[in-house]
């Protein structure tokens, strides 16, 4: 069982902000930065950089400060006896950074919205994004580093795959988020252990397998719904990545327990594939 005391996003304060409980809280107290913060660490005051979070656990002190005109950060003051936050092994009192400030950010958005109302499912809700904003936070612990362009291919990933139709290319990503085509391949495969335009690939393909399965529409306009101008060219490549021409792997799917087409539509889909059958079978 969980119970939110209070929660806010965005909190803003000015430069003379100080937050000093010498016996901590009666309960939890999670803090995620947006700017630079002055926290109090094993005795010490040291600086910390924006999208930092820290966990303090009942009645340990708790100490941070503004150090720069503005300090702004979102913070979740709770109880609970769920073992993800009992016996997490996320340190106590120290900041470590966050690999997903931006997704973190909308869990705390609507931890507010949920938290603000009284509604039937409110505490069974806020209990579960609390979990998942704990899941986010672990995820970070663990990953070994995160450069200053994280974030923005973090953004940019998010992106491509939302919108995988989109008329991606190695030099329009670089010169959206201000790097250069080869440091951001290199950045990217760093980072996703995958290229960014087979991420690209990967995203369509997956959005392909989505509407051959689940929808009426032709191969063509499948194509052209995920990205492709070129018909022959996804089915090429549709070919390449799963083994199976998008005909073929539609069919299949009436064996997988997914609706089977009417002979109309077969044999409007046999006549758009025609043309590429030798090739592709």
């Amino acid at each position: 069982m969980t119970k939110i005391f209070y929660v806010e996003y965005d909190a803003a304060h000015t430069n003379n902000f100080e937050f000093d409980i010498p016996k901590g809280h009666d309960c939890w107290l999670l803090v995620v930065t947006q700017t630079p913060a002055l926290f109090l660490v094993n005795g010490e005051i040291k600086e910390y950089p924006a999208h930092s979070a820290i966990l303090y656990q009942p009645h340990q002190k708790i100490y941070y400060r503004a150090c720069a005109d503005q300090y702004v950060n979102n913070w979740v003051r709770f109880e609970t006896n769920e073992p993800y936050v009992t016996e997490t092994i996320l340190p106590r009192g120290i900041p470590f950074a966050l690999g997903d400030p931006d997704y973190c950010h909308k869990l705390f958005q609507l931890l507010v919205a949920e938290n603000s109302f009284d509604q039937t499912y409110g505490e069974s809700s806020t209990g579960y994004l609390l979990k998942i904003l704990f899941n986010k936070l672990l995820e970070s612990y663990f990953q070994t580093e995160i450069s200053p362009q994280y974030y923005t291919l973090i953004n940019l990933r998010t992106e491509i795959y939302n919108n995988p139709s989109k008329d991606w290319s190695v030099p329009k990503m670089s010169e959206s988020i201000h790097l250069s085509p080869g440091y951001l391949q290199t950045l990217y495969k760093n980072t996703f252990g995958i290229s960014c335009m087979d991420d690209v690939i990967f995203s369509r393909i997956r959005l392909a397998k989505e509407y051959l399965m689940l929808s009426t529409y032709t191969i063509t306009e499948i194509a052209f719904r995920c990205g492709y101008n070129n018909v022959e060219h996804f089915c090429r490549q549709f070919k390449q990545k799963t083994g199976s021409t998008p005909l073929r792997f539609r069919n299949n799917g009436a064996s997988s327990g997914v609706e089977p087409l009417n002979s109309s539509e077969k044999n409007k889909l046999d006549s758009n594939a025609q043309s590429i059958t030798l090739e592709l079978s």
